[in-house]
């Protein structure tokens, strides 16, 4: 699949002028696909598979993900979605379907806030971002990398990363990444008062959920359905906290049934 990549300058109201790397691939529908805290390698792989569908798939890095620059001004996944509702107004892209995971959903979350003109329904991939009472998002940042991937993965022998076998700018990337993640979610990875403002989306969401999922549970996953009115939630099978990663196909055809049913069906 050919993949273009380019800047864009992108005005932020209270923030000013944002630089944005943005990669697209494929035609048809548009599809925006927001990372997490692994940065961008970790939606790679399935903006392919997405991109097949046929579909047009735009996925930004971040500002200060991956070594990309990230201005002062910008600091919170509200400042995010926001430039996320900027680009997408600036690219004239109509009917688009945005899909996010782990911090990545909670700026999607926020964007369906902003009821952007151009951004027609939403899917939350084991997002974070909301407090629930008796299921905290786990702390991350205390976790070594082996505990990262037994948080992250059913099976994290086979898709969990050893440190040790990385190259010195892997790591370094690793750490920039982690840095701004701080930056953006602070290290409890939530907002008191997202859930309460969830009661405002208008627009259809899926919830999408990891059955094996530590870094948030699926009990964290249900309380952040039954916050956004109408939304739906689907369990994915032996999956954990990245199913992009783990079980692309569940969730590619969880999008795809999503998408095709017109996302008007009330949750079960």
């Amino acid at each position: 699949m050919e993949t273009s990549t380019r800047n864009y300058d992108v005005a932020v109201a209270g923030v000013g002028t944002v630089e944005v790397t943005v990669s697209e691939r494929g035609e048809g529908s548009p599809f925006l696909l927001l990372h997490g805290g692994g940065g961008p390698l970790t939606v790679s792989a399935f903006a392919d598979l997405v991109a097949a569908e046929p579909a047009h798939v735009i996925t930004p890095t971040h500002p200060g993900f991956a070594g990309t620059p990230r201005p002062d001004a910008l600091s919170s996944v509200r400042g995010l979605a926001q430039l996320y509702v900027a680009l997408i107004d600036a690219l004239e892209l109509k009917n688009v379907t945005v899909v996010g995971n782990s911090i990545g959903g909670w700026i999607a979350a926020e964007m369906a806030l902003l009821e952007s003109r151009q951004a027609s329904r939403f899917i939350l991939v084991d997002a974070v971002g909301i407090e629930v009472p008796g299921n905290p998002v786990v702390d991350f940042f205390s976790l070594t990398p082996r505990q990262v991937a037994e948080h992250s993965y059913h099976d994290p022998d086979r898709f969990g990363i050893d440190p040790t076998k990385l190259p010195p700018e892997a790591l370094q990337a690793m750490a920039g990444n982690r840095a701004t993640l701080t930056v953006y979610a602070g290290t409890s990875m939530n907002d008191p008062g997202l859930a309460g403002r969830l009661r405002a989306v208008t627009r259809p969401t899926l919830v999408v959920w990891g059955d094996a999922d530590r870094i948030a549970n699926p009990d964290y996953g249900r309380a952040f359905a039954a916050a956004i009115p109408g939304a739906r939630f689907q369990l994915l099978e032996k999956t954990g906290h990245l199913p992009q990663i783990e079980t692309p196909g569940q969730l590619l055809e969880a999008i795809r049934q999503f998408v095709h049913d017109g996302a008007s069906a009330r949750p079960a």
